[in-house]
C-alpha cells in the first residue's frame, strides 16, 4: 500500500510538472499579436466619463493593455501628448535645433508648413532661436502663409526636430521661422508655432517644400499614418485643469485601440491637398435638409484640427440652423447667438442638453455605393466659454458657423471621435472616441453601412474651361475696356487743347490728381 502511494504521488508530480513546463524555444511566443480589424472592438462597451475619470492604476493598466500595434510599437509615451484651450487649439511639445529648444507646437491637419515663432512678440512666453543652434541650416527663401484667420511671415530654413512624447526619432525638417505675424498667435493659448500635417499640394511658397510628416515617414520607419483624439473641454478629466482645458493624443504612425469604442469606419481622402472627404447627406435629429448633396461639399469638404468649428457653405449653414433652431424651440435663443456673435447661459449644471438636436453627418464608406455617419451631440457644437462666466454659470458659444471655402468639419466635430488619418492607404477612420461628453440619454456613434447609388458623384468639381472659351472670353474683355477708354481719351484731349488755348490759367485740379 505504501508503495502505490508513493507511485501515485510520483505521478501526479510528473502530471504538475509537464503542466508547467518552460515554453519550447521554438513554440508559440508567450503574446499574440491581433492585426487591427474594423469589428476589433465591436465588443467592447462603451465607456461614460465618470467611468474614464476612474483611478491612475486602472487608466496605466488600460493603456498597457491597448499600446502595441502593428510592428510591436509602444504609443503609451504618446498618450495624452496634447494639451490646449477650448477654442484656442491644440498643442503638442516638440524640441527643434540642437541643444534642443522645446517649445509648444500646434496641431493642424488643415495646413502644410511646420513654422514656429522666432521672435518676440507679446502673446509668446518663449520663441525659437536660431542664433543658439548649431543644426541650423539657412534656405534663403522667404514665406508668407495667410489663412482664414490670420497670417505670417518668416524664413525659411532646415534644423533637427524630435517629438519628446512622439516616436524615438530625430530629423531634419523644413523650418519656416516666423518674423512678422498678423492675428496669428493667440494670447494666452501657450502655443508658439504651428504643425502644418497636410500634403505638400498647400505647402507655402510651393509644392516642392516638404512637409514635416513626409520628412518623418522618409528618414525613419515610421508608418505613413497618425491618429487624434481630442478630448474636448466638458470631459470629466479635464476639469481638474480648468473647465476651459483641452487634453487628447496625437498617435504618430499607428492606431491606439485603447482610444476607441466600436468600429472603425473609413472614408476616402478624394484629393491629396487638405485631407478633403466627401459628405452624402446631413441630418437634423433624423430629418435631412434635403439638398443636392454637391452642396455639402461646395467647393470642398476638409477634415481640419486647426479649425474650431463646423463650418458649412452659405446655403447649408442657412438651411441647418432653421432645423437645429426648430428643433430647440422650447427656449428662444436671440439671433446672434446662431451667427455666434452672442452667448447664451445657464446656471451652472443646469444645460438643457436635450432641448438641441443631433447633427448627422454622412460620409462616403471605402464601398463608393455605401456611406457611414457620424452623430454630433450638442456638447460638441455649443463650445464651453470659461473667459466670460462665472462660477454660478455656464455660458456657451454656438460653434456652427457659416464658411465661403466649404465645410470645415473642425475640432468640436473630431472631440466626439478618434479619428485616423490612415496616409498610407488614402483613407480617414472615424470611431467613437473614449473621451467624448455624453449625457445618460445620447452618445456620440459612428454607424453603417447606409446604401446609396454613386455617392463619388457628391465631390465637387471646379468647372474646366477649355482654350477656346478663355479666348472669347479675353476678347470681349478687351472690346469692354476700349469702349470705356475711348470717352477718357476724349476728355484728356480735350483738356490739353483747352491748356493750349490758355496757358496762364491756374489748375488747382492738377494738384488733386497728384494727392
Amino acid at each position: 500500500m505504501e508503495k502505490l502511494s508513493l507511485v501515485f504521488a510520483w505521478t501526479f508530480l510528473c502530471w504538475l510538472s509537464s503542466g508547467r513546463s518552460a515554453p519550447d524555444a521554438s513554440g508559440p511566443p508567450l503574446a499574440i499579436r491581433v492585426p487591427l480589424r474594423q469589428d476589433a472592438r465591436a465588443d467592447k462597451p462603451l465607456l461614460s466619463p465618470a467611468a474614464l475619470a476612474g483611478s491612475d492604476r486602472v487608466g496605466k493598466a488600460r493603456r498597457r493593455r491597448g499600446a502595441a500595434a502593428a510592428g510591436g510599437v509602444s504609443f503609451v509615451d504618446m498618450i495624452d501628448n496634447l494639451r490646449g484651450k477650448s477654442g484656442q487649439g491644440y498643442y503638442v511639445e516638440m524640441a527643434v535645433g540642437f541643444p534642443p529648444q522645446k517649445l509648444n507646437i500646434l496641431v493642424d491637419t488643415g495646413s502644410s508648413n511646420f513654422a514656429v515663432g522666432a521672435a518676440s512678440h507679446p502673446f509668446l512666453r518663449r520663441y525659437y532661436h536660431r542664433s543658439l543652434s548649431t543644426s541650423y541650416r539657412d534656405l534663403g527663401k522667404s514665406v508668407y502663409v495667410p489663412y482664414t484667420q490670420g497670417r505670417w511671415e518668416g524664413e525659411l530654413g532646415t534644423d533637427l526636430v524630435s517629438v519628446p512624447h512622439g516616436p524615438n526619432a530625430t530629423l531634419r525638417a523644413n523650418v519656416a521661422a516666423i518674423i512678422q505675424s498678423d492675428r496669428f498667435f493667440i494670447n494666452g493659448s501657450n502655443w508658439e508655432g504651428i504643425l502644418g500635417l497636410a500634403y505638400a499640394d498647400i505647402a507655402r511658397p510651393d509644392e516642392s517644400l516638404e512637409p514635416f510628416f513626409d520628412s518623418l515617414v522618409r528618414q525613419t520607419s515610421v508608418p505613413n499614418l497618425f491618429s487624434l483624439q481630442l478630448c474636448g473641454a466638458g470631459f470629466t478629466q479635464n476639469y481638474s485643469l480648468g473647465s476651459s482645458t483641452v487634453g487628447g493624443s496625437m498617435i504618430i504612425g499607428g492606431v491606439d485601440t485603447s482610444l476607441f469604442v466600436g468600429e472603425l469606419w473609413y472614408t476616402p481622402i478624394r484629393r491629396e491637398w487638405y485631407y478633403e472627404v466627401i459628405i452624402v447627406r446631413i441630418e437634423v435629429n433624423g430629418q435631412d435638409l434635403n439638398m443636392d448633396c454637391k452642396e455639402y461639399n461646395y467647393d470642398k469638404s476638409i477634415v481640419d484640427s486647426g479649425t474650431t468649428n463646423l463650418r458649412l457653405p452659405r446655403k447649408v449653414f442657412q438651411a441647418a440652423v432653421k432645423a437645429i433652431e426648430a428643433a430647440s424651440s422650447t427656449e428662444q435663443f436671440p439671433s446672434g447667438f446662431w451667427l455666434g456673435e452672442q452667448l447664451v447661459c445657464w446656471q451652472a449644471g443646469t444645460t438643457p442638453w436635450h432641448i438641441f438636436p443631433v447633427i448627422s453627418l454622412y460620409l462616403m464608406s471605402e464601398n463608393r455605393n455605401q456611406s457611414f455617419r457620424i452623430s454630433i451631440l450638442p456638447q460638441q457644437y455649443l463650445r464651453p466659454v470659461e473667459d466670460v462666466a462665472s462660477a454660478q454659470e455656464d455660458c456657451y458659444k454656438f460653434a456652427v458657423s457659416q464658411s465661403s471655402t466649404g465645410t470645415v468639419m473642425g475640432a468640436v466635430i473630431m472631440e466626439g471621435f478618434y479619428v485616423v488619418f490612415d496616409r498610407e492607404k488614402k483613407r480617414i477612420g472615424f470611431a467613437v472616441s473614449t473621451c467624448h461628453v455624453h449625457d445618460e440619454f445620447r452618445t456620440a456613434s459612428v454607424e453603417g453601412p447606409f446604401h446609396g447609388v454613386d455617392l463619388e458623384d457628391c465631390g465637387y468639381n471646379i468647372p474646366q474651361t477649355d482654350e477656346s472659351t478663355l479666348m472669347t472670353i479675353a476678347y470681349i474683355m478687351a472690346g469692354i475696356c476700349a469702349l470705356f477708354m475711348l470717352p477718357l481719351c476724349l476728355m484728356v484731349c480735350q483738356w490739353r487743347f483747352a491748356r493750349c488755348l490758355h496757358p496762364h490759367q491756374d489748375f488747382d485740379d492738377d494738384i488733386s490728381l497728384l494727392k
